[in-house]
């Protein structure tokens, strides 16, 4: 096995491993339950109803809100309100893996498997060599 390989083999297992334990962890909480009615809703959200569609586009949202904390942390070199011996960027971007993991793992997603597909894709991708990058119109950042 290559070092690709086995660093490709790495990363998908270490991603669903992170969806696993982010899900079970928000699962165990209670917050794929329905409070009034105690119902599961996984199935929901992996059916693509309506409501399961609407349920997704909540936790991504949520995923947008961690992200935008994270920004405001680094704009104004904040510490963690939770975790005040850290910076509010790290723990923002933190609650932004887990609700992604958490998310990943109701829907029962290879996360691990896209990551290690993407980083892959992306090492060869011509837009992301530097030459591409400083020519006109290349991507700046």
């Amino acid at each position: 096995m290559t070092d690709i390989m086995l660093e490709q083999l790495h990363l998908r297992s270490a991603g669903n491993y992170l969806a696993e334990i982010c899900h079970a962890a928000s699962h165990t909480a209670g917050w794929w339950n329905d409070p009034k009615t105690g119902m599961d809703l996984r199935q929901e959200a992996r059916d693509g109803t309506r409501f399961g569609k609407a349920l997704v586009a909540e936790k991504l949202v949520l995923i947008h809100s961690e992200v935008s904390e994270a920004m405001e942390g680094a704009r104004k070199s904040l510490p963690d309100d939770k975790l005040p011996h850290r910076p509010m960027i790290e723990v923002e971007l933190a609650d932004a893996i887990i609700r992604i993991g958490d998310l990943a793992g109701a829907l029962g997603l290879d996360l691990g498997g896209a990551i290690a597909e993407k980083m892959a894709f992306n090492a060869v991708r011509p837009d992301h060599k530097a030459e591409n990058r400083m020519a006109e119109g290349g991507k700046a950042y």
